[in-house]
């Protein structure tokens, strides 16, 4: 888009024409992910009966989940949830470790559920290790992707579609978000958890205003000549502070890695400095701890944005931006609106450097071989 920019002097009038970059289509994906997240929930809730059913009658005895990238990332927050909640054993293999070793790892995925989360349904690696997988005994696969009719559908036992979650972007954003929130859903409904089911509604339903209300706040807190990143958190959140790495990572072409909250201590902190932006999703159990944690990243000159459902869990008087959501959520359900934070980071580092977010160097939308 072109500006033009009128200047009147004493005798002259001077034009100037200015090249203004458009909203990209990274930060639309963003700004929509609680649109499209409504709908996944309604559509989740709608497909709950027929789940659970396809689940009994397949007499599981472990759930094994399977992703490239981000939806590697998702599988490892969701095998976490299923396990926590839904009492199920349950693992989470990278789609490419797993067709290069199928026959090698097949041992262990007897009684299995797959399931395979994925953006376009097409990734060669997810596509190629489930038939593996399959080819000497029949092993159940769920599939949620996002497009209709993909490979990975046309491969399921059970297929959950969202179109209205797609990326067109590269970098995965608001698919993120619902492939995240879709896991969730369905370790809930296996563990009849009507709370963490009500709490992701509360969550969609606050989105909007909570985007509104934290984006400036996240971009002021990012902006500084920062180099390096770091994600903290624990428990089902872990697998979500990698992706947030990722997104990092591939938006904003910087280098970012993801701990767990305590064990940045051992070994990673000598990373951390003055040109470092550390994001953290605190719990309410531990404040003393993690408290203690943001004082010595804090001593070390990073800058910290740290996320919390409640004030008295978010140290404000230490760290560089608090921020807290709307009313207290289910430690899973924070997720949400916790990967908003480096998100729009990652999208404000790329902004200030010139880089576009739509296109990052040497990256596709999803691989094929």
């Amino acid at each position: 888009m072109i500006e033009i920019i009128i200047k009147l002097t004493q005798s002259v009038i001077l034009i100037y024409f200015r090249e203004v970059p458009l909203m990209s289509l990274t930060y639309r994906e963003i700004k929509g992910q609680y649109k499209a997240l409504q709908q996944t929930f309604e559509y989740m809730v709608a497909k709950r009966a027929e789940f659970t059913s396809f689940v009994r009658e397949q007499a599981v005895t472990s759930v094994t989940f399977v992703g490239s990238g981000s939806s590697y990332c998702l599988s490892e927050a969701a095998a976490f949830s299923f396990r926590l909640r839904a009492g199920l054993p349950a693992l989470s293999l990278a789609a490419g470790d797993l067709m290069l070793h199928a026959d090698r790892y097949r041992p262990m995925l007897a009684g299995t559920l797959a399931i395979a989360p994925s953006r376009s349904g097409s990734t060669s690696e997810v596509v190629e290790a489930l038939r593996l997988i399959q080819s000497e005994e029949r092993i159940p696969v769920l599939s949620i992707s996002c497009v209709e009719n993909s490979p990975l559908s046309a491969r399921a036992d059970f297929a959950l579609e969202l179109p209205w979650a797609f990326d067109d972007s590269v970098c995965q954003t608001r698919t993120v978000t619902n492939l995240y929130a879709a896991n969730l859903l369905l370790a809930a409904f296996l563990a009849g958890d009507e709370n963490l089911i009500a709490d992701m509604q509360t969550a969609i339903h606050q989105g909007e205003a909570y985007m509104t209300r934290v984006e400036n706040d996240i971009r002021r807190a990012s902006d500084f000549a920062w180099t390096n990143a770091v994600v903290l958190a624990d428990g089902e959140l872990q697998g979500l502070a990698a992706e947030g790495a990722i997104a990092l990572t591939e938006i904003a072409k910087t280098q970012a890695h993801a701990y767990h909250l305590l064990d940045v201590r051992h070994g990673p902190m000598v990373t951390v400095g003055p040109d470092t932006l550390v994001i953290a999703a605190l719990s309410d159990s531990g404040i003393d701890h993690q408290r203690n944690l943001m004082r010595d990243i804090k001593d070390r000159g990073a800058t910290v944005i740290a996320f919390a459902d409640r004030t008295e869990a978010a140290p404000q008087d230490i760290v560089d931006l608090a921020i807290t959501t709307d009313s207290p959520l289910d430690p899973a359900v924070r997720g949400i609106p916790f990967i908003f934070i480096p998100q729009i980071a990652a999208l404000a580092n790329a902004e200030r450097h010139g880089i576009n977010p739509d296109q990052p160097d040497g990256l596709v939308a999803w691989v094929k071989l």
